[in-house]
């Protein structure tokens, strides 16, 4: 059976403006490169699938139907201009804060790997074929733990992260395959990877 290969993408800061949390649809910003970089995997026949730690919903800023508009008017806006995401995935929990339904560690929230899995399980993903862009370590982190190749972007948290000013520093677990200015740049070098 031929398996799919996919690039997994961060959600805020790598697919839109990274705006602390985006509790409203109207404080949404898609990064202009992403229209075109999300394009670029659709026509390469690889699947785009956003994974995103989403704790605001722990928290009790938002919901997850919240997180669900909000996607759906990412989705809304890309097909707009051609390009689509095949499946978005999002972990509500935070470990260590919020209402006891959320408050738990798990295995979906990065860099866990678990939302990468599931992926991998209902879209029939190759992981060892697969990429993951992100722009934190984090991201970095889950990738090397799922088994696919990592590219970190400097939008969003990617500047301070590269630069050792952002939350989490870079390590032999978290390391990137390849630093891209942004998600496009991110595209280009992995479909050039890939051949």
């Amino acid at each position: 059976m031929s398996r799919n290969s996919a690039i997994f993408l961060d959600r805020d800061g790598t697919i839109n403006e990274e705006v602390g949390y985006l509790d409203r649809p109207e404080r949404l910003r898609i990064i202009p490169a992403a229209f075109e970089a999300i394009l670029l995997i659709n026509q390469s026949g690889m699947k785009a699938v956003v994974v995103s730690n989403q704790s605001g919903v722990a928290r009790g800023f938002f919901t997850q139907e919240r997180v669900r508009e909000i996607n759906a008017l990412i989705q809304n806006n890309l097909q707009q201009r051609g390009a689509f995401i095949d499946r978005f995935y999002f972990c509500p929990h935070h470990p260590t804060e919020g209402a006891a339904l959320y408050k738990k560690a798990c295995d979906c929230r990065k860099p866990q790997p678990g939302m990468l899995y599931q992926a991998a399980r209902e879209l029939e993903i190759d992981l060892a074929r697969s990429y993951m862009i992100g722009d934190r370590y984090l991201d970095m982190e889950t990738a090397r733990r799922a088994g696919v190749r990592g590219v970190l972007v400097l939008t969003g948290c990617g500047r301070q992260e590269a630069k050792g000013e952002g939350l989490d520093r870079e390590t032999a677990d978290n390391r990137p395959e390849h630093i891209a200015s942004d998600i496009l740049e991110a595209v280009r070098w992995i479909m050039k990877d890939r051949k």
